[in-house]
């Protein structure tokens, strides 16, 4: 029996209803023919098809495009502390299941993937860091965070901290302001320092959860890292767009000849080689901060093969599909480049993580940047982020990594 419905309701198109229905759980603005009852901005309402079919209930945002998040679509769902308890013990259990032994450094949190809408959470250690970046989550993260901390202590997992990392954008969009800083926790201090430190794939990093790039650190990467330290042995390694050195410190515990890493920013140079150090690989690395796409056409002009396999991570060329033409071309414009410096017989990473350019896409970009350079690929491996950033096929955004692995020839 379907409980009584007392939220305001949103009345959605017939195209908007087929898109729901179809499993996607945003509803655009304007796909809402108007609202009935008086809801507040960020405040719960169903969502009710022209015909009055009941399609799910979701946060309102009148600030965003996507004027409704869902968060469930079952009526008789109650959306007290107990449901968000089961949806952070869902993410956990997961966790723990397809992660292991890596479940202490994680995304605990992958917004719609985990049924958090707009919400990111990732652990580092005893130190959970957050994004929240719709309004309907910051309205509820006062239930929501402490229910993270008490679900992973009853398995025996100690939290010291939660860090907000609101310094976005984004967020404007939702009307909400840009901050950062620690959460306050009921019955704990406020930890003394935002760096920590965090062990993944046996190497060891400070993470500066205030001033690192997103979160503080890339978890995405996490198996691909090790796909790299495979077949790192004995090779002459570039590492391009490295932030704090994590690609180049896998290769370089994989047993490289010698890595060098290149970034445009000297913070991320400088903790770098903090992580090399850290992890007595200093020795075989060495630290550049520059443009990579200047780096590139330089090592090109004076000749030479000096290495024989590049990794290429640089961040998200686009964030929309307006831009996506002038992202393919920066993307080809340093695959080309790479692939023109390596030797017949190196190897080659290359990765993208934006979902504005998808895997065909980007597998195109690619094809033509070897058929320029000259080369043929012959592929290694085809990846994608890790399991702790699970894919919903119905939602296309959650499907964001390319990564992969060639040889060239």
């Amino acid at each position: 029996m379907k409980a009584v419905r007392d939220y305001p309701k949103c009345i959605i198109t017939a195209k908007g209803t087929r898109w729901v229905e179809g499993g996607h759980p945003w509803i655009y603005d304007a796909e809402v023919v108007r609202e009935e009852g008086a809801a507040e901005n960020g405040a719960l309402v169903d969502a009710v098809s022209e015909k009055g079919k009941y399609l799910g209930t979701g946060f309102l945002s009148r600030s965003s495009k996507i004027r409704v998040r869902l968060i469930s679509r079952n009526a008789n769902d109650r959306f007290d502390a107990a449901f968000w308890k089961r949806r952070v013990r869902y993410a956990w259990d997961y966790r723990k299941t397809v992660m292991g032994a890596d479940v202490s450094c994680c995304r605990l949190i992958f917004g719609e993937a985990d049924g958090f809408p707009g919400l990111t959470v990732d652990r580092f250690g005893d130190i959970l860091v957050t994004q929240t970046l719709s309004l309907g989550m910051e309205r509820v993260k006062d239930v929501v965070f402490p229910l993270l901390v008490e679900v992973l202590r009853e398995d025996g997992e100690q939290i010291n901290g939660i860090f907000e990392r609101n310094d976005v954008a984004i967020r404007e969009k939702e009307g909400l302001a840009q901050d950062k800083g620690w959460y306050p926790l009921s019955g704990l201090p406020v930890p003394a320092d935002t760096v920590t430190e965090i062990c993944e794939n046996g190497v060891y990093y400070r993470v500066d959860v205030e001033n690192g790039q997103k979160t503080g650190f890339f978890l995405d990467q996490k198996y691909n890292r090790l796909a790299v330290a495979k077949i790192a042995k004995n090779k002459r390694v570039l590492d391009c767009f490295t932030h704090t050195g994590s690609f180049a410190l896998n290769a370089a515990k994989g047993g490289a000849a010698h890595v060098t890493a290149v970034d445009i920013s000297e913070s991320a140079i400088e903790m770098a080689r903090t992580n090399a150090r850290r992890n007595a690989l200093d020795d075989r690395m060495d630290f550049l901060a520059a443009d990579v796409f200047e780096l590139l056409p330089k090592l090109e002009a004076e000749g030479g093969k000096p290495y024989d396999f590049i990794i290429l991570d640089p961040p998200a060329f686009t964030k929309s599909r307006k831009t996506a033409d002038n992202a393919e071309r920066g993307y080809k414009e340093i695959n080309l480049r790479a692939l023109r410096l390596l030797p017949r017989g190196g190897y080659f990473a290359t990765a993208s993580c934006s979902h504005f350019m998808p895997h065909e896409r980007f597998e195109r970009m690619l094809r033509s940047a070897a058929l320029d350079a000259g080369v043929e690929l012959k592929q290694i491996e085809a990846r994608q982020q890790a399991g702790d950033h699970p894919i919903l096929w119905n939602v296309p955004e959650t499907d964001y990594l390319k990564f992969y692995l060639f040889q060239v020839i």
